[in-house]
């Protein structure tokens, strides 16, 4: 399964986007730290690819610390990135941003401009982040993605200006996944994956990573084998049961991704860079299969 989600002002931000970067000193990409490879966007990423940049990993709160560490010390691999890991729920921890700006652009002057470019996909904060730093409300905030539409300039600080971008989802996402990921912390509208989708490949994640997770908040003395069989006992327990002892799975589905958005499930990380790495691969054999599949079509429609 590909998901392809490009809406018209998105592909527009695009474009303007690649004309704004020789202006740019530095890209500041915000991440969530449950998912810091999914919420990325590639296509922006590649834009700015020798720009100096700087990955906020938001939500750091709502994710596993250890995890979160790992995946910083993967992504400065890159001489040219530097991460952080800090909440929007912590204002002051956000001035660490503008002071690593700083850090990585030192020959600016105390009389000149670092601009700087913020990007990021829907529902990662980027908002909530950029109203705290400018000290006002200057850019939309929602809990649906693709709330910002349109390139804003926003003066932050005597010597920072921001440069704002739409929330940009993937043009194409290649793994399912990655697009599974994306639904469960909310980056994708609730019309793209129902939630027994959704629900089965969280509750999948967390038998292998998080299993006492699970027991603990649905009061579980034993967890049984598969997906299904744990959603029915959540079930059993959340009143999901209907007539002929028939489990609701619509209903129980809802209550595990509401309780996971909630956070009410703890500090998870949904995904590893090693695992991440065979995604990747995969992604690369399954488009190299469509590609034929793509190529045979046009040969049949070639002979007729």
């Amino acid at each position: 399964m590909a998901i392809q989600w490009f809406p018209g002002h998105m592909y527009k931000a695009g474009k303007e986007i690649k004309k704004l970067l020789p202006e740019i000193d530095v890209v500041i990409e915000i991440l969530d730290a449950r998912i810091p490879f999914s919420s990325q966007n590639p296509l922006l990423m590649e834009f700015a690819a020798h720009k100096p940049s700087i990955k906020v990993l938001n939500k750091a709160d709502l994710s596993d610390p250890e995890l979160v560490k790992k995946w910083q010390d993967h992504l400065e691999k890159n001489d040219n990135i530097k991460t952080i890991a800090l909440s929007a729920k912590d204002p002051d921890s956000l001035k660490k941003i503008l002071d690593l700006a700083r850090q990585m652009i030192p020959n600016k002057g105390d009389h000149q401009f670092i601009t700087a470019m913020i990007m990021g996909i829907p529902n990662v904060g980027k908002s909530t982040i950029i109203n705290i730093l400018a000290g006002r409300i200057v850019a939309k905030t929602g809990n649906e993605p693709a709330v910002t539409k349109g390139q804003q300039r926003i003066k932050i600080s005597e010597d920072i200006t921001f440069f704002d971008t739409p929330g940009m989802l993937w043009p194409r996402i290649g793994h399912e996944n990655w697009a599974l990921r994306l639904a469960i912390t909310g980056a994708i509208k609730e019309t793209a994956m129902t939630h027994e989708d959704i629900a089965f490949y969280l509750i999948g994640y967390l038998m292998k990573r998080y299993p006492e997770t699970i027991k603990k908040r649905f009061e579980l003395e034993n967890l049984a084998e598969d997906e299904y069989s744990i959603l029915e006992q959540i079930g059993a327990k959340r009143g999901c049961i209907k007539a002929r002892k028939l489990l609701d799975l619509h209903k129980v589905s809802s209550i595990v991704v509401h309780e996971y958005r909630a956070g009410n499930l703890g500090s998870l990380c949904l995904e590893l860079p090693d695992e991440v790495e065979k995604e990747k691969l995969e992604a690369i054999e399954i488009e190299a299969k469509r590609e034929i599949k793509r190529e045979a079509r046009k040969k049949r429609r070639g002979r007729k």
